[in-house]
């Protein structure tokens, strides 16, 4: 009999293959999952040869095998990414069903990360289905605690909601977006109304550094620098969920 840790892991590639695909054309408004994966340069549909995950980036030397255009490299970062989560939430989660939901939870945060840190945009198309996921995780897990669960996602809604508009009002520009008011509220659904402090100020806290480290790299930097919040916000409820609040559910 398997290990309950190997077919998560096993899958994780071939998930972060996807997530690969999902980055790079989510944010144009691209098909996703109805079209063949292509070469982003020549157009040529991808055989399978190309498209094993890890391997083929390092076979071909991140070259398309066809007109020998560069790869780009974020397609073996998200690939071995994808792993990482695997691998994290095999060490942290010991029950099947929370290491499933562990994975499912940690990729999905992985490809928002990636799509704000890109493109300063949060898609309604992985928010609101993580909200759903989080609502439907807490009824799975705790039944009991799922009207909690609930309320937690519209106070952290409406609470960056709030924070936005009066930002907007002091500053006269925007701040947060949409999105991050969403991620917020997928969090609270996640991991209720007890741990939304701790989410944010944890993706607070990752803001700050992130500012500091793009500061301190020489980049250009000034009060109407945008900084995404998405990745802070993905960090901490990924970290919330692993040992705050889901820890305690196993308690």
């Amino acid at each position: 009999m398997l290990p309950d840790w190997l077919p998560p892991l096993l899958l994780s590639p071939f998930i972060g293959s996807f997530l690969g695909v999902l980055v790079r054309r989510l944010p144009h408004g691209l098909p996703v999952a109805l079209d063949r994966s292509r070469c982003e340069a020549c157009g040529r549909a991808l055989g399978a040869k190309d498209m094993v995950p890890v391997a083929s980036f390092l076979i071909l030397r991140g070259r398309c095998s066809g007109c020998r255009a560069r790869i780009a490299p974020m397609h073996l970062g998200v690939e071995l990414a994808a792993i990482g989560v695997a691998l994290w939430a095999a060490l942290a989660e010991r029950d099947p069903a929370r290491l499933w939901l562990a994975c499912g939870l940690g990729w999905t945060l992985l490809a928002l990360a990636w799509i704000d840190w890109d493109h300063l945009r949060l898609p309604d198309a992985l928010t609101l289905p993580l909200l759903l996921a989080g609502l439907a995780a807490a009824l799975l897990l705790d039944p009991e605690s799922a009207p909690e669960h609930a309320a937690a996602a519209a106070l952290g809604y409406l609470a960056l909601r709030g924070l936005a508009a009066a930002y907007r009002a002091l500053r006269g520009r925007e701040g947060l977006g949409a999105g991050d008011a969403k991620l917020l509220a997928a969090a609270g659904a996640w991991v209720g109304v007890a741990a939304l402090p701790t989410v944010v100020l944890g993706a607070a806290l990752f803001g700050i550094g992130l500012a500091l480290a793009i500061r301190l790299s020489g980049r250009a930097m000034n009060r109407a620098t945008p900084v995404p919040f998405g990745p802070g916000l993905c960090a901490a409820l990924w970290l919330a969920w692993l040992y705050g609040a889901g820890a305690a559910a196993r308690l």
